[in-house]
């Protein structure tokens, strides 16, 4: 399976602000500049994300963007669903292959794409993120 670079910097921009202990609202100049990411796709992506409810935009000075759930709620299906849009198993050879073919080459492709559902939905931002790196310990 292979992501669009949309959904990689959704999915980037949502880590990034996973990773945000502050709980304090990100600027899409800082998630672009931390992320080396250009601001005005990635404003775009993060509009997409603010309509499907997996951010809240916070306007003024001190605005920005924050997850809506904690990291662990968020799953990357739904990451994914809200640039792309759902995954299906639409298959447009019905004019190439004959019809017996055609189901049963639809049934194959629709059992795929839900496992695939089950797997995406069950990956959390949580478990994306880099483990804390241990603190310096003085002796």
């Amino acid at each position: 399976m292979k992501l669009s670079r949309t959904v990689a910097y959704a999915v980037q921009a949502t880590l990034q602000l996973a990773k945000n202990s502050s709980n304090s609202p990100v600027p899409c100049s800082q998630l672009a500049s931390d992320g080396n990411m250009p601001e005005r796709f990635l404003l775009q992506i993060l509009r997409n994300l603010v309509t499907h409810g997996i951010l809240r935009s916070t306007r003024g000075v001190d605005g920005g963007y924050t997850l809506v759930r904690a990291p662990d709620e968020v799953s990357l299906l739904e990451v994914i669903e809200a640039i792309d849009g759902p995954l299906n198993s639409d298959s447009n050879l019905g004019d190439v292959l004959s019809e017996n073919s055609h189901d049963k080459l639809q049934d194959a492709l629709s059992e795929v794409t839900a496992t695939a559902r089950q797997q995406l939905e069950a990956i959390k931002l949580s478990q994306l993120l880099d483990p804390p790196k241990p603190s310096a310990t003085k002796h």
